[in-house]
């Protein structure tokens, strides 16, 4: 079980890979990625695709979706005719996401940036450089920020059952 100031350390943590140049889904899932035996740099590799709310597609919220990750890592089953292995998980996603929603106004990256529809990237896009204007303009370090204490949360009321 650990302590509530080792879980605000690896929400810092979150935080501190994304201001470090990292995705929103990468550094929510690295901060916490060594609990389950995966590796930072895997962890990084796993979530790189989840940027942007996908692929910049500003569909699901990187950060949300890092959320996803872990709790497939925390609770996923292993096995395929494991039904209420699978119901289990996807009842912990659905109420870390119900709580992500609440607290954030939505689980969608475009709506949480204020952007009209989904602005795809294009083929040659380049991702900006993280800037102190970046950051300044991008409420993402909040959400990586939010989902990292949400799952933090959810490991502390889990040590209590």
């Amino acid at each position: 079980m650990m302590t509530e100031i080792e879980l605000d350390q690896r929400v810092q943590r979150a935080v501190d890979n994304f201001m470090a140049g990292y995705g929103c889904c990468q550094s929510v899932v690295a901060a916490f990625s060594d609990l389950y035996g995966l590796d930072e740099t895997m962890a990084k590799r796993i979530g790189a695709g989840f940027g942007g709310g996908v692929g910049r597609l500003r569909m699901m919220c990187g950060a949300v979706s890092g959320i996803v990750m872990l709790v497939g890592l925390d609770c996923g089953q292993t096995e395929g005719s494991d039904r209420e292995g699978k119901s289990a998980c996807y009842k912990v996603v659905q109420d870390l996401l119900a709580k992500s929603k609440a607290d954030n106004g939505s689980l969608i990256c475009a709506e949480i940036l204020g952007i009209e529809g989904h602005e795809k990237a294009p083929a040659s896009y380049v991702a900006s450089p993280r800037t102190a204007e970046y950051y300044k303009t991008r409420p993402c370090a909040a959400k990586v920020e939010s989902a990292a204490r949400i799952f933090a949360e959810y490991l502390k009321e889990k040590a209590k059952r």
